[in-house]
């Protein structure tokens, strides 16, 4: 067994225009006071870092890296999520998704497409300039207006839409195996990869690519009520991110999954501040733990109450005191008699 790695925090939330925040030296000695030992940097942020520079040129890799080091802390994975949602989008979503692309490719969702595909072919080349052996993302989605099953679904559609998705993303994951970078899709509701089953027909259609790994995030389980720690026992094995992050789903008579179009204060399901909501992570950290997880536990703040900074200062201990320093030595060595293999035959009669 390892011992996870962390506390660790993904700076998206935390950017702003005023210091610390505005600043990747600045938002890190922040954040290393608070007790993190990692940042996840936000490739799309370019105060964090400019990925297609990184990709290119590992003296500049290492400069945002000494950056980074400099605050004592280290970077513990790039994420494009923002890149990976524009890999693939329905045309329903085209203006809203503009936003997260630059100004010339909007309103074409052909070059809008080109470019995101470009940008983690990148984040997989910077990654390795790093020295980072995992990567964030998301997988976009063309079935997400079809997830409720009215008007009924033609037969063949999803197998159809599963096949496009991984023509999208083959070539990108075998960029990544060629950089030797573990690209890890966050299961996120609004993608095509909102849980396991639809993981699974991703990873059937990209034959089973040895690169198509999970951000592990249970927050978003909890919000769809799906079992978030028998998930760990089915896919430890394509685990290789995590991020800590807390969520409660209260329904009423109401509402109930589906949110009744409120807001995040209103609604049924929400994400919380560390320790605020229902996420059992006592068992999360005890099951990631015996499965050998050797990755960083990084904390992904969202909550529609508290005040982030407050959210940042308590996460930091509530991950610290989650993390489990593994054992080097059975429990009860004590009572060890010593063993060989004429001594284990005489034991079993034999």
């Amino acid at each position: 067994m390892k011992t996870i790695k962390g506390p660790g925090i993904f700076l998206a939330q935390f950017m702003g225009d005023v210091a610390p925040f505005n600043d990747l030296s600045t938002i890190c000695k922040w954040a290393a006071d608070l007790g993190f030992v990692g940042v996840q940097l936000p490739t799309w942020d370019p105060r964090c870092i400019d990925l297609q520079k990184a990709a290119e040129s590992k003296t500049y890799a290492d400069e945002v890296k000494g950056i980074v080091e400099a605050a004592g802390l280290q970077i513990t994975e790039l994420s494009t999520h923002l890149q990976g949602q524009l890999v693939a989008v329905h045309p329903a979503y085209d203006e809203l998704f503009d936003g997260f692309a630059p100004e010339n490719v909007r309103g074409n969702s052909k070059a809008r497409t080109a470019w995101a595909v470009e940008q983690l072919k990148y984040a997989a080349k910077a990654s390795a300039n790093l020295g980072l052996n995992a990567h964030a993302t998301f997988s976009g989605a063309l079935l997400w207006h079809t997830v409720y099953p009215w008007p009924q679904r033609p037969a063949g559609l999803v197998e159809t839409g599963f096949t496009e998705l991984a023509k999208r993303w083959t070539p990108i994951l075998d960029v990544f195996d060629e950089n030797g970078v573990d690209l890890c899709y966050e299961i996120h509701p609004g993608e095509d990869l909102h849980d396991g089953i639809s993981y699974e027909m991703f990873l059937e259609k990209t034959n089973n690519h040895k690169r198509a790994c999970l951000l592990y995030d249970p927050s978003h389980f909890v919000l769809q009520c799906l079992d978030y720690l028998s998930y760990i026992d089915h896919y430890h094995e394509r685990i290789k991110m995590f991020h800590v992050k807390d969520a409660e789903f209260n329904p009423t008579g109401k509402q109930g999954v589906y949110g009744g179009y409120q807001s995040w204060i209103n609604r049924a399901g929400r994400f919380r501040s560390l320790g605020d909501g229902q996420v059992d992570f006592s068992s999360i950290f005890s099951k990631l733990s015996a499965y050998d997880y050797s990755g960083w536990a990084v904390m992904e703040w969202e909550c529609a109450i508290k005040h982030p900074e407050d959210g940042a200062k308590e996460g930091a201990v509530f991950i610290k005191d989650k993390i489990i320093r593994v054992t080097e030595k059975a429990f009860d060595d004590f009572a060890g008699t010593g063993s060989d293999e004429a001594f284990n035959k005489k034991i079993l009669g034999i």
